[in-house]
């Protein structure tokens, strides 16, 4: 107890039992004297004595706002309590951090204006600053703490955290003792704890900083790597650091014990009869078969197969464990999966979380599993995925609460997407020149599910505006019915062309990942100014109306609508032209993608894609040059000028003019590679490749490889696009840099 304390007892030890007459505060602030009063447990009419003002001096301690407290009497029974409170925090200051590391900082600490000063309490906010600079490999890390009182107010203070981020401890060198079948070359790749490596300061190189949160599960991935080439009998110890603080550097080293390779001898499966499985189909299907080298990898990848298998007859809280017997003396490993399935599941309720502006139903509309519902496995990706396809989610979660076992609980926590942008944008290109651009766009408007777009986009050789509305889902049936209504002014090389048209579709979803549609449009065009030479080959100036019919079928499994992960993305459709108007032809349009993410297999988020589309064009009548294939530009063959590889004709001028073609193919593959995720900043590397002609796919080809930046942007998703074309005929048009925003990568 305080000195202050001390003195009092000893004061009010010569007292005889004095009754209270009044009891007064001097300096309270935080409570009421009534309540003070009740906490302290002294009363007015009772005896005054050493033992009650203890109690009552330590109550008001326990409060945990005073400094300092002691009480004086006057002798006749009237008591004066003086208290004097801790100061309060006004202000908080983090400096010598960058904002990042603040940001961390203050959700760490406890520490917040308005709460009273502590002693304690600031030691624990030093050391947690302290551990989190050394989670993220920063040693000897320094807090020094400076507190002022605010001008005229001594029980406020202004307190200053100066923090001198320690050094960062650089691993030399990664010692793997015992290591015979392996080398650190192998295990490099699954550690986060690495050496540095020569200009390790460079983007892809190791820099060699340690990470202490880490460190405790490297040698779990070195072991696993063992497992996933047969050594069973593996073990690691516990990583050594061995540091020095005179220059912040470290050797690290692990002992290990390798073993001998293990072969799988038999592969079985123990369930309840009741699941009715087919084991004999399921072990067929399985990654890790009898003679295979033992793989701990693919024995994860089968048991949640299998797990998924169960999971969707209902049993949402299936256990599947391997049952591993192994003999040393041939080196074989036995492998039974045993099935543990529980009770079947039935959903009781689904809450939907996160989904400020989006109305309730617009999520409900995309979940397979509702109220009622026996559940399954599947039904829970598919409505993630179907959640995440719509634009309107950066993040899905579906999180299963167990309320007893033959009942859960679903709640589907989304995190809203920024779907409605204004942007406007100014840029220049090397064929278009000045480019200036206005929207207004939303794919959710009001929460609702409607996508609607109000755009207008000027160049040197074009000017175009498009206003559409589509509702995905009307009155949340399978049905969807869009619109929309265009005009385009081109200034192309070999003629002009000035559009305008409306279109209409109706559309049916299928199944849970094939749509249908019906599209109407009808356009006119005019134009002028066409070259001779393409005069001479059949093309015709002046007004054309089209009027076509499009019926349509695509195919989406993918995860995600503008970065997906998995899955594939096919269409196609047949464009009928000739249902009146002057304009008689029949245009095919398919597409196919493929997107494999490797995260799962090599634990790093690279994503694979494929890409093709093939267009055919059947001349019944009239196909006027607007209509015909072209390739070139962002949208297909990169490296090559919008619409500049196609079928050309030289004039008497010496220039070559493109005719467009009736078949063309075109595909790519790409590597996308993350930059900086806290942004959803990608890097991609590519490959594309094209053909087009008149009447076959081999009379040009053209291919590039490039390079660009991927972005997911307040405004949209953006592409930095750098392409070199491979094999420049010397007709063709090239280019060098494009970007683009809004479309899915």
């Amino acid at each position: 107890m305080k000195k202050s304390l001390f003195l009092v007892l000893l004061a009010l030890s010569g007292l005889n039992a004095e009754k209270i007459q009044s009891i007064n505060f001097k300096g309270l602030i935080h409570l009421s004297p009534e309540v003070a009063k009740d906490i302290m447990g002294l009363k007015v009419g009772d005896e005054l004595t050493g033992d009650a003002t203890d109690r009552a001096i330590i109550n008001l301690y326990k409060q945990g706002y005073m400094q300092d407290i002691w009480i004086d009497t006057d002798n006749k029974g009237n008591i004066t309590v003086n208290i004097k409170e801790k100061p309060s925090i006004a202000r908080l200051d983090i400096k010598g951090v960058v904002t990042n590391d603040k940001t961390a900082i203050e959700s760490l600490i406890s520490i917040k204006p308005g709460n009273m000063y502590d002693d304690l309490i600031i030691e624990k906010t030093k050391e947690r600053i302290r551990q989190y600079y050394e989670s993220k490999g920063y040693f000897d890390t320094v807090v020094d703490v400076q507190k002022e009182a605010v001008a005229g107010n001594e029980s406020s203070l202004f307190i200053t955290m100066n923090v001198n981020r320690g050094e960062n401890m650089i691993i030399n060198k990664v010692n793997l003792i015992g290591v015979q079948k392996f080398d650190y070359s192998d295990m490099e790749p699954l550690v986060a704890n690495k050496s540095r490596e020569f200009m390790g300061w460079m983007w892809g190189r190791n820099d060699g900083k340690v990470k202490l949160q880490e460190l405790p599960n490297d040698p779990a991935r070195i072991q696993d790597r063992y497992f996933q080439k047969g050594y069973l009998d593996a073990t690691v110890s516990s990583p050594y650091l061995n540091s020095s603080f005179d220059n912040y550097t470290a050797d690290l080293t692990y002992y290990i014990h390798e073993g001998k390779p293990y072969d799988v001898a038999k592969v079985g499966i123990n369930a309840p009869s009741e699941l009715e499985l087919d084991t004999d189909e399921i072990l067929k299907d399985f990654k890790l078969e009898p003679g295979d080298r033992m793989n701990s990898a693919r024995l994860r990848q089968d048991m949640k197969k299998l797990d998924d298998l169960v999971a969707d007859k209902g049993y949402a809280f299936v256990k599947v464990y391997p049952k591993t017997q192994k003999y040393e003396n041939n080196q074989t490993v036995d492998i039974e999966y045993e099935v543990d399935s529980g009770e079947q599941v039935y959903i009781r309720n689904v809450q939907i979380a996160g989904n400020d502006r989006t109305v309730d139903r617009v999520v409900r509309r995309e979940l397979y599993l509702t109220e009622g519902n026996l559940y399954s496995r599947t039904d829970l990706q598919d409505s993630k995925d179907a959640l995440k396809r719509t634009s309107y989610f950066d993040d899905v979660d579906i999180k299963e609460e167990r309320v007893d076992k033959n009942t859960v609980d679903l709640t589907v926590e989304v995190k809203e997407a920024s779907t409605g942008t204004i942007s406007g944008g100014i840029g220049y290109g090397s064929s278009d020149g000045l480019l200036l651009n206005a929207s207004l766009s939303d794919t959710n408007i009001f929460g609702s599910g409607m996508q609607g777009t109000i755009s207008i986009d000027k160049s040197d050789d074009e000017l175009s505006g498009q206003i559409s509305l589509t509702n995905p889902r009307v009155f949340d049936s399978e049905y969807s019915w869009g619109g929309s209504i265009y005009a385009n002014d081109y200034d192309w090389d070999s003629y002009d062309e000035k559009s305008y048209g409306f279109s209409t579709t109706v559309g049916r979803k299928l199944t849970r990942n094939l749509n249908a549609s019906l599209t109407y449009v009808i356009e006119q065009s005019d134009i002028q100014g066409l070259k001779d030479v393409l005069k001479e080959v059949g093309y015709k100036e002046g007004r054309n109306i089209k009027s076509s019919i499009i019926p349509a079928i695509s195919y989406n499994s993918t995860d995600d609508y503008y970065l997906p992960r998995r899955g594939i993305i096919a269409g196609t459709s047949l464009e009928a032209a000739g249902l009146g108007g002057d304009e008689e032809f029949f245009k095919n349009r398919t597409n196919f993608n493929y997107y494999l993410g490797l995260r799962e297999y090599i634990d790093y988020d690279l994503i694979i894609r494929y890409k093709s589309n093939f267009g055919k064009i059947w001349d019944n009548g009239y196909v006027p040059i607007n209509e015909k294939l072209y390739l070139g530009g962002i949208r297909n063959l990169r490296g090559y000028e919008s619409r500049s590889v196609s079928p050309k004709v030289l004039a008497k001028d010496g220039q070559w003019y493109e005719t467009g073609g009736q078949i063309a193919f075109n595909n790519s593959v790409e590597l996308s590679i993350p930059l900086i995720e806290r942004v959803k900043m990608r890097g991609v590397l590519f490959y594309d490749y094209g053909m087009i002609g008149e009447k076959n796919l081999n009379e040009i080809k053209r291919s590039s490889v490039g390079a660009g930046i991927e972005w997911v942007t307040p405004i949209g998703p953006l592409q930095l696009i750098f392409a070199r074309a491979l094999d420049k005929k010397h007709n063709d048009e090239t280019n060098t840099f494009e970007f683009t925003i809004g479309r899915r990568f």
